[in-house]
């Protein structure tokens, strides 16, 4: 992330799963390395519900994979959102006391208080969007600019205002209109992975892009390796969308669990996270990508293998040739 900043890029530190100490901790560790702007992104808490039965079938779904894992102790304590809620205002909290200039959302809108703690101390708000809709009420709620995630887009999907399957909108699709009907910066995202995809993302509207599965396989990444390796090896028909991780929508490489999963009842978002948190840190252990979460967008193909300095460069300079072969 510091590689980023120190390059030219805004680097991200992805803190929702973060506890609000290893948020503190990281962004220490980040002031060490760049004296650059950075951010941090949240995961916004909705209410959600599961019964006892659902739960139950869903611990029994898991058995098998966690015998195959060696996975001994598969007790977990479930979360509440009270307890995810309260966690995320001590994370707000973090990134206000570190004076971090950026704050992106996803997975929906902070509340009124959040965004004006925020604005207070000077720090730029970012909403993440998958819909036209979407992005309005971003503007609305008085966030200083937004992300259109196209449905190429690698790891979660940032859905918030109706059903998931009615937000897979193509990015090129995405772009032009959200731009159209928002008055604030639009920062594009999903399978941008070249200068290519940057220059079509600004022809389109957008005032900035937002990379993501092209850092994955860089030198500074962290990454393990069976995952940039699975990475470099991939094209783009290998990526599929799915909740059996999280139970969040979310694109990643196809694996055996993925399939596997396929069809079973799924608890929503954060209790199968949880559930499956033994799993996929076992899979980590054993370096078996076969059960390990693997986010990637559809441009898989693309990825290369380089340092963060020499992709940004490789990108820049790309687009500018482009531009200037377009006399754009």
């Amino acid at each position: 992330m510091a590689a980023v900043a120190n390059a030219g890029g805004l680097g991200m530190i992805g803190a929702g799963y973060m506890s609000p100490d290893h948020i503190n901790n990281l962004i220490w560790e980040v002031k060490k390395k760049t004296v650059h702007p950075f951010g941090v992104n949240l995961f916004v808490p909705a209410p959600y519900d599961a019964g006892v039965q659902e739960i139950q079938n869903a611990k029994e779904n898991l058995k098998p994979f966690q015998a195959r894992l060696g996975i001994q102790d598969n007790t977990c304590i479930l979360p509440t959102y009270e307890n995810d809620l309260r966690i995320f205002l001590e994370q707000i909290q973090i990134v206000i006391n570190e004076k971090v200039p950026v704050c992106s959302f996803t997975f929906g809108l902070p509340s009124e208080e959040v965004i004006s703690m925020l604005k207070q101390e000077g720090i730029v708000v970012i909403g993440t969007a998958t819909t036209v809709r979407e992005a309005v009420l971003i503007e609305q709620a008085g966030l200083d600019a937004v992300v259109a995630q196209g449905s190429e887009a690698g790891g979660h999907r940032g859905t918030f205002n109706g059903d998931f399957k009615d937000s897979l909108i193509g990015l090129m699709s995405l772009i032009p209109q959200v731009c159209d009907t928002v008055k604030i910066p639009v920062i594009a995202a999903g399978g941008i992975m070249d200068g290519r995809g940057v220059l079509a993302a600004k022809v389109l509207g957008a005032d900035a892009v937002q990379l993501g599965t092209a850092f994955i396989a860089t030198h500074e990444s962290g990454a393990q390796t069976i995952y940039k390796d699975a990475l470099l090896k991939a094209t783009e028909d290998q990526t599929a969308l799915t909740r059996a991780f999280s139970g969040k929508p979310a694109r990643g490489l196809k694996n055996k669990f993925i399939s596997e999963m396929n069809g079973t009842e799924i608890p929503a978002y954060p209790i199968q996270n949880e559930l499956t948190k033994g799993i996929r840190k076992a899979a980590s252990d054993h370096n078996n990508p076969d059960y390990l979460s693997m986010w990637s967008g559809q441009s898989a193909r693309l990825t290369k293998k380089s340092s963060v300095r020499e992709l940004l460069a490789e990108i820049i300079s790309q687009a500018e040739a482009e531009a200037k072969s377009l006399r754009i």
